[in-house]
């Protein structure tokens, strides 16, 4: 049989939730184990998770924008998956090394990525965005197209951790571990499955992140899965752990759990964030085609943004601090289209720059030719 929906919708009581759709404090029994975590967090770090929600969809939004407008080649939306990030993103630790996919904006922001080198990537001015190893980004590497390579990168780096003595020591505030993100789809390919095989036998300072959005382009989890995924990573006997997606709380508290652990040395993770994907896979996609109004309705009273709003607004969160967040978010995307209208063209001749990592003379002579070709037009012209 395929899943029922209590298997692939937060309804099912045997997720790690702290916060319920309504924004209600309404632990689960499995989330137990982790009330004391979010009980240790204060005020201003709950508001900077839903200041960071706010402004990475703010910002995702316009970058939509800017791709129906012709200003980027492609866009991945993460609309609906912030919690999922922003949790997971703040229980790292600074000297922790982060793996995106390719929508986790929320994590590459938080870690100190400018969002226009997110942009310089969709628009196809740059290969990579930024630089992992420039301190200001922390530790985040690039973003990965192919799916599920990310997870053999991660599980390598995470056995050199362990193989330099990088992890275990005791010391939490020098042992390193690493986070890998993925989808639903990427779970189904044997790049996945093949690290999670080393990282099992290796016992790698490593915890995988799969964010559960619910389709793998047009193909339904149901399809793909006839178990939950979390007992995928169980199956390779990495301990693993199902929670609501879109919680904020519940992914910050499972994560820092999950990191802590195979940072000392106790081996690698699994976490299934079962969220979803409100907008499109991207924006070449087109969602209308495979999935109905109904299921999307479903899941947009399940909005992680308006589950914190209502949680904070609760505990007291004033009028003016929502106003300012909307408007730090409002302003942060339109210095994202200012500066994304500003970026330009490539210049043709990069097309040589990096083929190979020191100069080389082939590569010389080509650039040489294409200059004197491009020069040959313009006289031409004149």
């Amino acid at each position: 049989m395929l899943p029922t929906d209590d298997d692939v919708t937060p309804d099912d009581p045997g997720l790690v939730r702290v916060l319920d759709p309504s924004g209600s404090l309404a632990p689960t029994p499995a989330a137990e184990p982790y009330l004391d975590l979010v009980e240790a967090l204060p005020d201003a770090e709950l508001e900077q998770f839903y200041r960071d929600m706010v402004v990475v969809r703010a910002f995702d939004q316009q970058a939509t924008n800017l791709q129906r407008q012709g200003q980027l080649a492609l866009w991945p939306p993460s609309l609906g998956q912030e919690a999922a990030q922003v949790g997971s993103a703040y229980a790292a630790r600074t000297q922790d090394h982060l793996f995106p996919s390719y929508r986790e904006h929320a994590v590459c922001m938080i870690r100190g990525v400018d969002p226009i080198d997110i942009i310089r990537l969709m628009r196809g001015l740059t290969h990579g965005g930024w630089d992992p190893s420039d301190p200001a980004v922390g530790n985040t590497h690039i973003y990965t197209l192919v799916l599920g390579s990310q997870t053999l990168h991660a599980t390598g780096l995470a056995m050199g951790l362990a193989f330099d003595g990088k992890s275990g020591t005791g010391d939490p505030d020098r042992d390193e571990a690493v986070i890998v993100y993925y989808g639903d789809g990427a779970s189904s390919q044997g790049d996945v499955h093949e690290a999670m095989v080393f990282a099992a036998s290796y016992q790698t300072p490593e915890v995988f992140f799969l964010q559960n959005n619910q389709w793998a382009i047009s193909v339904p989890v149901a399809t793909q899965a006839r178990v939950p995924l979390s007992r995928r990573g169980a199956g390779y006997g990495i301990p693993s752990v199902r929670l609501d997606g879109n919680d904020v709380l519940a992914s910050y508290a499972v994560t820092r759990c999950a990191l802590d652990e195979a940072r000392a040395g106790t081996g690698p993770r699994a976490i299934e964030a079962v969220t979803y994907r409100m907008g499109a896979h991207t924006t070449s996609d087109d969602p209308t085609k495979y999935r109905t109004s109904d299921e999307e309705e479903s899941w947009a009273r399940r909005d992680p943004i308006a589950r914190m709003r209502a949680y904070l607004r609760g505990r007291g969160a004033s009028d003016a601090f929502f106003d300012e967040v909307d408007a730090a978010a409002a302003a942060g995307a339109d210095d994202i289209r200012t500066r994304t209208v500003a970026l330009g063209p490539i210049p043709a001749s990069t097309i040589f720059d990096h083929v190979y990592s020191e100069p080389h003379p082939l590569m010389e002579r080509e650039k040489a030719w294409l200059a004197e070709y491009e020069t040959s037009l313009e006289e031409g012209t004149r």
